[in-house]
């Protein structure tokens, strides 16, 4: 990047992705503000209109307290701007073992366009091998063309359309079905 009338460069953004299991109060009011904001913006979390902090904080806090949901959390230089869950099977379901569900995964409107969609997702799929799954699945509404964009773009496979998939501004709207499978993770230190 060349520097204009004498200013330095911009510098990158930071990015990072983390898998959450203890959220800070500051980190959880990051989070229901970039929660609220993917909502208002119309995609990635199921909610249609925003809710109350106290809503969302307990939502949060509940997911963590669940042994079969992981939570990731988005980072924009620090500040938390979007978040996905890892919901692993039961343990009673061992038949369906070999595959997981990538489910609330939403970047703010604010924090768009720097790649920590994609990042988040592969931080998802990185941690669903690493604990022996095989397959990732996910389902999208139709009205949420971007985030179907990106998970083609990553390697995910249409496999199914639901015609009445979900209600939307009083108008039911189709809800498509995507997996991946997922490459088993690679030792460490040898062949």
């Amino acid at each position: 990047m060349v520097a204009v009338s004498g200013l330095a460069p911009e510098a990158a953004p930071d990015i990072a992705v983390e898998r959450c299991e203890r959220i800070s109060e500051a980190d959880l009011l990051q989070l229901c503000e970039a929660t609220n904001a993917a909502i208002i913006e119309g995609g990635g979390f199921g909610w249609l209109e925003p809710q109350g902090h106290d809503v969302l904080m307990r939502h949060f806090r509940g997911v963590l307290m669940v042994p079969e949901r992981e939570l990731f959390l988005a980072r924009l230089d620090g500040r938390v701007v979007g978040s996905a869950q890892l919901v692993k099977p039961p343990r009673n379901n061992e038949a369906q073992a070999v595959g997981a569900q990538l489910t609330h995964a939403y970047i703010a409107p604010y924090a768009r366009g720097v790649g920590l969609a994609r990042k988040l997702i592969r931080s998802v799929e990185e941690r669903a091998a690493s604990l022996g799954h095989r397959v990732l699945n996910l389902d999208v509404r139709e009205t949420q063309t971007t985030a179907i964009q990106i998970f083609e773009t990553l390697g995910y496979t249409r496999w199914g359309t639901h015609p009445a998939y979900a209600r939307v501004k009083g108008r039911i709207v189709q809800g498509h079905f995507f997996h991946r499978l997922l490459d088993p993770p690679r030792r460490r230190g040898g062949s």
